[in-house]
């Protein structure tokens, strides 16, 4: 009886120390957290840092706002070449086959991803700071100091979706709903991240015009469609499209609450407080609409079926998008929409010389029309159709 007793001890330890390693590799690793909620600090600091350039101009570059852009490419830059020394010189079991080999160091892909996003980030410091010096201080978007920092931190935030569904793809069912909500927060943040660069493209004042539509169904179905493929929770390009609407809300609100003055002159508009962003798109609706077709006719992958499907999503968004945003926009401009919940006119800065002009539609001689509507469903098919590939490829990747 006592031998009997003993052995069942000894076989519940056995048991139990083999269950500890498998429970630890189901749980998702603290590295997955930390990278990308890191990398929600690049848009929420693009956002803020347009809103300091319009509020109170470029005073100096050591501002809260470009602190927080720099935090979050920093952070994941850090965790990522720590994962990967780790993964070189102190390998344990877990980190033997997911690793890909460069000069000599192993790494998972997406952290080699974001090593190299965080590198670029920190190039564009110094190259921006000269680019203002040189050539004034200026508030525009599109330049190249802030495309080669466009491309780190979108480097850095598909590093980070690349790691989390590697991870995701080798597990079993039961660990990857963590990782399944954080590839939809990743994709909410890249979305959020290229609405900031298209900015310019996308005030209430041009969403009449065929410029927007070609831009917006170019673009914004991206990572929208990568969710509806990759993801295995239900409706996921909803939920993304209300993570990015949420992240951009909450700075609409926030933002104009802090008093702020300029300090450059000229001054037109001699504002108390922080601009407010632009009140996000309405991208729910459109996003409604594709997650209804991936869940129809979107389960099965092909060449040419991904690519009638490209078709079909395009134009649907197009459909979705113009019916949702162009009452929208008229509203924005209207008296209705100038309060503290639409910001309707909170988003003009200190330069901006205010008139009849802020609440007009501007380059009438670019209106939508069938052509540009047209041209509007073949740039999104073609951005669907990359969108659909780099789903696909997603989804098997596992290093």
């Amino acid at each position: 009886m006592v031998v009997s007793s003993q052995i069942d001890v000894l076989q519940g330890e056995l048991a139990a120390s083999a269950a500890t390693p498998a429970s630890r590799a189901a749980a998702l690793p603290w590295y997955c957290y930390a990278v990308v909620f890191a990398i929600a600090c690049v848009p929420i600091g693009v956002l803020w840092d347009i809103s300091w350039h319009l509020s109170i101009g470029r005073d100096s570059f050591w501002t809260p706002a470009h602190m927080m852009i720099y935090l979050g490419g920093s952070v994941p830059g850090l965790v990522c070449g720590w994962l990967v020394l780790r993964n070189t010189f102190w390998p344990g079991p877990a980190e033997q086959s997911p690793a890909v080999r460069i000069w000599g160091f192993r790494g998972p892909l997406g952290a080699w991803v974001v090593i190299w996003g965080a590198c670029t980030m920190l190039f564009s410091a110094p190259f921006d700071n000269w680019w203002h010096n040189a050539y004034g201080l200026d508030v525009q978007i599109i330049s190249p100091p802030h495309t080669v920092l466009a491309l780190g931190t979108y480097a850095i935030a598909i590093g980070a979706l690349i790691l989390v569904l590697s991870w995701q793809n080798r597990s079993s069912a039961d660990g990857r709903l963590a990782a399944n909500l954080l590839v939809l927060f990743a994709c909410g943040v890249l979305l959020t991240q290229l609405t900031v660069f298209i900015t310019e493209y996308s005030y209430p004042n041009e969403q009449h015009g065929g410029t927007f539509y070609e831009f917006g169904c170019r673009l914004l179905p991206i990572y929208l469609i990568v969710a509806a493929r990759v993801s295995k929770i239900k409706w996921s390009a909803t939920w993304v499209s209300l993570i990015y609407m949420t992240i951009k809300m909450a700075l609409v609100w926030i933002l104009p609450l802090f008093p702020a003055e300029p300090r450059l002159a000229p001054i037109y508009n001699p504002i108390t407080h922080m601009a407010a962003p632009l009140f996000p798109l309405l991208l729910v609706v459109p996003a409604f609409g594709i997650d209804l077709i991936m869940q129809t006719v979107g389960r099965k992958r092909g060449f040419w079926r991904d690519t009638g499907l490209a078709l079909l999503l395009a134009a649907v968004f197009f459909i979705l998008l113009l019916a949702v945003q162009w009452p929208f926009s008229t509203f924005l401009l209207s008296n209705a929409a100038r309060n503290a919940f639409f910001a309707g006119n909170a988003m003009w800065g200190y330069p901006d010389h205010l008139g009849q002009w802020c609440v007009q539609f501007w380059r009438p001689e670019n209106r939508l029309g069938i052509t540009s509507s047209v041209m509007a469903i073949l740039l999104g098919t073609l951005g669907a159709r990359l969108a659909l590939w780099f789903g696909n490829w997603l989804a098997e990747v596992k290093r």
